[in-house]
């Protein structure tokens, strides 16, 4: 390695480029050497690199603190901990989309959060690493039809439920975000807003994202006009439009109220929609 003199003979953009850009460890010594350089430069280097060094230690300390669940559960002797957690109850169309992630143990994935907190290209990002290094992931789906025959709560957790029996690894324990899953018999907590909480539960969420994401971006080449690819199937002024001027199709939830205004359909009496889907977020 270099003496700290030999590093000082660098321009300040070449250290710049191995120590900031580059993110190549920092020797001992070099930061102190860099504040006292009698360029500005050298002494604007030196505080970005210990912003850079605050805001790593920040990340660990906040990945550490979303493992917390997992590893009380290791400790207790469960390998295998999926988390789940499901996306699509707010929206008037398309499916309910639940996925399901073991994480290896220990795991920490830069950026790893609950998937409304991330932008697109971020979540395509962390999502394509989950998948690669979890030890399972899977999603599951509960369709329109479904959704208007159960109602959008249990829906949610058929898609769950489907999720978690299609790992290819069978889990020791569950986390889920908000809820348990009924007719499931592994072992299972359900941790209010999960999803910012619990490591599993957040990959979980990003992965049931995307892959809903996909899938209205499919349904918008099948049905031109309405804008899927955009809103994903939310109720945004541009959906409410579109429905009123091209009416509603198959995978409009014909159970949501309204989809049922725009089809003349008296209101369901206590809609899940009616009283709750409104506050909702996912």
């Amino acid at each position: 390695m270099s003496s700290i003199a030999d590093l000082l003979r660098l321009s300040v953009s070449e250290l710049k480029t191995v120590f900031l850009d580059g993110r190549e460890p920092i020797p001992k010594g070099l930061l102190e050497a860099l504040d006292a350089d009698g360029r500005r430069g050298a002494r604007d280097l030196a505080a970005k690199i210990r912003s850079r060094q605050h805001e790593k230690r920040a990340e660990g300390q906040r990945l550490r603190h979303l493992l917390r669940y997992e590893r009380e559960l290791w400790a207790e002797g469960f390998e295998f901990i999926a988390g789940v957690d499901e996306v699509g109850v707010g929206p008037l169309a398309g499916p309910v989309v639940s996925g399901a992630v073991i994480l290896p143990s220990g795991y920490k994935l830069r950026e790893l959060d609950d998937s409304k907190m991330l932008d697109e290209v971020t979540r395509e990002r962390l999502a394509e690493q989950i998948k690669t290094d979890a030890i399972a992931w899977s999603i599951g789906i509960a369709e329109v039809e479904e959704i208007d025959c159960l109602n959008i709560y249990h829906a949610g957790l058929l898609a769950m439920r489907r999720a978690v029996e299609c790992l290819s690894v069978s889990p020791h324990y569950l986390l889920v975000d908000a809820r348990t899953i009924p007719g499931c018999s592994v072992a299972q907590r359900g941790i209010i807003c999960g999803d910012k909480l619990s490591a599993s539960i957040a990959a979980a969420s990003i992965i049931a994202k995307t892959a809903r994401d996909a899938m209205m971006i499919e349904l918008d080449k099948k049905y031109p006009g309405y804008g899927f690819a955009s809103h994903k199937g939310y109720s945004t002024p541009a959906h409410f439009q579109s429905l009123r001027e091209l009416g509603a199709l198959p995978i409009h939830r014909r159970s949501f109220r309204p989809v049922r205004e725009v089809l003349g359909l008296e209101p369901i009496q206590y809609s899940l929609f009616d009283i709750a889907v409104e506050f909702m977020t996912d």
